[in-house]
C-alpha cells in the first residue's frame, strides 16, 4: 500500500471505500456548480459528510480518519502521499485539518462549540474543512449535542470524521451515528504488523514477529515494545503478577506495584508537556515582568493558571489509566493462553516467552480456572472504564486471581 494509506495495517477493504469516497469528493469540486454539499458526490463513490471509523485498540481508526483527511485535501484527489495537501494533513500542519484529541477522561460542550464553529468557514485552500474527532465515545452528552446539530446541518464544505470502538449507544449516540457512514476496522494480523515493523522501522524479524503477537497486532505497541527497553520491563513486571499471588499480602502488593507502576509512567508521559504548557502560559500572562502594573498583573493570573492545572490534572489521570489499561490487556492475554492450553485449542499464544508458565497455570486450574481468572481481569478493565476507583478495582481483581 502506498501513498496517504500507507500507515494504514490490513484493511484493505476499508482503504478502497476511502479511496472511492476520495475520487468522488475531487469530482464534485471539479463539477461546475455542485459545490453545495459532500453528499452531492457521485453516488457510487459513496461520499458523504460524516463518517465513523470503528475497530479495536490498533486497528488504525486515527489512521485511517488523517489519511482519508489527506484524500480529501490531495490535489489529485486520490491519497497520493506527495502533494502539499496530502503532506501537511499528515504532518497536521494543514489549515483546514482539525484534529481533536483528547488530553483528559472527556470532550467538553465548549470545545466542541468552538471546533464546530470553526469548521464552518470556508475552506482556505478551496478544498474541504475537514474535523477529525479522535475518541468521539468520550463526547459529553452535551457536547454529542452540539456536534449532532452540525452534522444535522452540515456547513457546505465541511467533513466530519469521528472515531469510536463500535457503533453501540455507549460509544457514540444513536442520532449521530444514523447521519454518518460507518468504515469498520479490523485486529490487523501479527505478520502484516511485523512485516510493517521490518520494512518500514528497520526491525530485526525475529523482534518484530514477537512484539507484533505480544501486542496483538496493535502496530504502536509493537513498535514502542521493541524500541524501548522500559516498555518491555514493564511487561515483564505484568506477566510476573500470576507468580507473586502467594496469599491476600502479596496480592495487595501485585495491586500496589501495578497502580504504581501506571502512575510512574503516566507521569513520564505527560511532565515535558506540563512544564513547557505552565512556562508557556506563564510568558504570555507577563511572568517576571517587572514596571507599573506588573503586580496587578500578576494578581490576574491565578485563575487561568488554575485551569490550566486542572485540565493537565485529568489528562494525568486519563494517561495513568491508558497505561494501566494497557497492563491489564497483558494480563488478560496470559490467562487466555493458559486457557486455551487447557482447552486443547490448536492456537499460537500471545505471549511466547511465558508459553512455559501458561502450561504450568493451566494444569494447575484447569479451563475453569483459568476461565475465571480472565474473567476477573475483564472485569476489572469494566469497572475501570465505569470510574471505578483504579486502586480498588485492581485489589479486587488481585484477590480473584489469588483465590481462582
Amino acid at each position: 500500500m502506498s501513498g496517504a494509506f500507507a500507515d494504514l495495517v490490513g484493511q484493505d477493504e476499508a482503504v478502497q471505500t476511502l479511496r472511492r469516497a476520495a475520487a468522488a469528493a475531487a469530482a464534485v469540486l471539479r463539477a461546475t456548480g455542485e459545490l453545495e454539499t459532500a453528499g452531492s458526490a457521485d453516488p457510487g463513490g459513496g461520499m458523504t459528510h460524516a463518517w465513523i471509523f470503528t475497530g479495536p485498540p490498533g486497528s488504525g481508526r486515527s489512521v485511517a480518519a488523517r489519511a482519508f483527511a489527506a484524500a480529501l485535501q490531495c490535489l489529485q484527489g486520490t491519497g497520493c502521499g506527495g502533494c502539499p495537501g496530502c503532506h501537511t494533513t499528515l504532518a497536521g500542519t494543514h489549515a483546514d485539518v482539525r484534529l481533536v484529541v483528547p488530553e483528559g477522561l472527556s470532550i467538553g460542550v465548549n470545545e466542541m462549540r468552538a471546533l464546530v464553529l470553526r469548521a464552518a468557514s470556508t475552506p482556505s485552500a478551496g478544498r474541504w474543512q475537514v474535523v477529525i474527532i479522535e475518541d468521539a465515545d468520550r463526547l459529553t452528552e452535551a457536547a454529542g449535542n452540539a456536534l449532532l446539530k452540525a452534522v444535522e446541518e452540515p456547513p457546505p464544505r465541511t467533513v466530519f470524521l469521528l472515531c469510536a470502538p463500535s457503533t453501540h449507544p455507549d460509544d457514540i449516540s444513536v442520532t449521530i451515528r444514523s447521519r454518518c457512514r460507518v468504515v469498520p476496522l479490523r485486529q490487523p494480523a501479527a505478520e502484516a504488523v511485523a512485516e510493517v515493523l521490518v520494512g518500514r522501522d528497520g526491525i530485526a524479524p525475529d523482534v518484530a514477529r514477537w512484539t507484533a503477537a505480544a501486542t496483538q497486532g496493535h502496530v504502536g505497541r509493537a513498535r514502542r515494545l521493541a524500541r524501548d527497553p522500559q516498555a518491555r520491563a514493564r511487561r515483564a513486571a505484568v506477566l510476573a503478577v500470576p507468580r507473586r499471588l502467594t496469599g491476600v499480602g502479596a496480592a495487595f502488593d501485585a495491586a500496589s506495584a501495578l497502580i504504581e507502576a501506571a502512575e510512574a509512567e503516566a507521569e513520564a508521559s505527560v511532565a515535558e508537556i506540563d512544564a513547557a504548557e505552565r512556562a508557556a502560559l506563564e510568558t504570555a500572562l507577563g511572568a517576571g515582568g517587572t514596571g507599573r502594573g506588573a503586580a496587578g498583573a500578576a494578581r490576574g493570573t491565578a485563575g487561568q493558571l488554575k485551569e490550566l492545572e486542572r485540565r493537565q490534572k485529568s489528562r494525568a489521570t486519563r494517561a495513568q489509566r491508558d497505561a494501566l489499561d494497557r497492563a491489564l490487556v497483558d494480563l488478560a492475554a496470559f490467562y487466555r493462553d493458559a486457557l486455551t492450553v487447557a482447552l486443547g485449542a490448536p492456537v499460537t499464544p500471545v505471549h511466547s516467552d511465558t508459553a512455559d508458565m501458561a502450561e504450568a497455570g493451566a494444569r494447575s486450574w484447569q479451563a475453569e480456572g483459568a476461565l475465571r481468572r480472565l474473567e476477573a481481569v475483564l472485569t476489572c478493565r469494566s469497572a475501570i472504564e465505569a470510574n471505578v476507583k483504579p486502586r480498588i478495582a485492581v485489589e479486587a481483581m488481585m484477590l480473584a486471581l489469588w483465590k481462582g
